[in-house]
């Protein structure tokens, strides 16, 4: 999938399963790439598929909320 396309997954997945509303799932992917986080990802075509993107939504959603999940 291209970037832009592992973005917008790794958003719905932080939207579908953390319960949290669709604007703050974009706020923790923005925020995240402000800090470069994706930037491997970028670089990599690699790291662009679902089962990262699974981990990635974990990793965004849990350093934003102290570990917790909804």
């Amino acid at each position: 999938m291209t970037y832009e396309e592992y973005l917008d997954e790794v958003t719905t997945l932080i939207f579908e399963k953390y319960g949290i509303t669709e604007a703050a799932a974009v706020k923790l992917v923005v925020d995240a790439q402000d800090r470069e986080f994706f930037v491997k990802h970028d670089d990599d075509k690699n790291l662009r598929n679902v089962d990262q993107a699974h981990k990635d939504a974990k990793t965004l959603y849990e350093a934003a909320h102290g570990g917790k999940k909804k």
